[in-house]
C-alpha cells in the first residue's frame, strides 16, 4: 500500500529538502514584488526628474485642496523612488527589514500618487495599482529566513 505526502520534507538527490509549491510562490512573490517596487522606484526618480527639471510637462489645476508647488512634487516622487530602489535591492536578498520598508514605501507612493492626480492622472492610476500590487506579494508571501524554516 502505497502513502502519499506532500512535497515539503521530501529530500532530493543531493540530499536537501525539495522546495514545496507553496514556498515556491512566496518565493516568486518576493521576486515579483522586489522587481515591480525597482520598477516603480525607476519610474518614480524618472517622473521626480520631469517635475524638477521641466514643469511644465505637468497640467496645472485650479482650485485642488493638495496644491503644491510641481517642483515640490518632483523632489517628493525622486525621493521615493531612490527609496524604492534601495529597498527593492534588500528584497532580492530577502531582508525582513526590506519587507516591512517596501510595504511602507508603497503606501507612501500610493498616498503620493493620489495627491499628484490631477497633475498626472493616468500615470498616478498606474503607479497607485502597481503599488498595490507590491503590497499584497509582501504581505501574502513569508520570507524564506523566517519562521517558516
Amino acid at each position: 500500500m502505497a502513502a502519499t505526502h506532500p512535497t515539503h520534507g521530501v529530500r532530493g538527490a543531493t540530499g536537501a529538502h525539495a522546495p514545496s509549491a507553496k514556498r515556491q510562490w512566496a518565493e516568486g512573490l518576493t521576486v515579483f514584488a522586489a522587481v515591480t517596487l525597482m520598477i516603480a522606484g525607476v519610474l518614480g526618480i524618472l517622473r521626480g526628474i520631469m517635475g524638477i527639471a521641466e514643469d511644465d510637462v505637468f497640467v496645472t489645476t485650479q482650485n485642488y485642496v493638495f496644491e503644491f508647488d510641481l517642483t515640490a512634487w518632483g523632489w517628493t516622487h525622486l525621493a521615493l523612488g531612490v527609496l524604492a530602489v534601495l529597498v527593492s535591492l534588500g528584497l532580492v536578498r530577502d531582508a525582513t527589514w526590506a519587507r516591512v520598508a517596501g510595504v511602507v514605501i508603497a503606501g507612501l507612493v500610493i498616498i503620493a500618487n493620489f495627491l499628484s492626480l490631477p497633475y498626472y492622472p493616468v500615470w498616478s492610476v498606474v503607479m497607485i495599482a502597481f503599488s498595490g500590487f507590491i503590497i499584497w506579494a509582501l504581505c501574502v508571501s513569508r520570507s524564506r529566513t523566517g519562521a517558516g524554516r
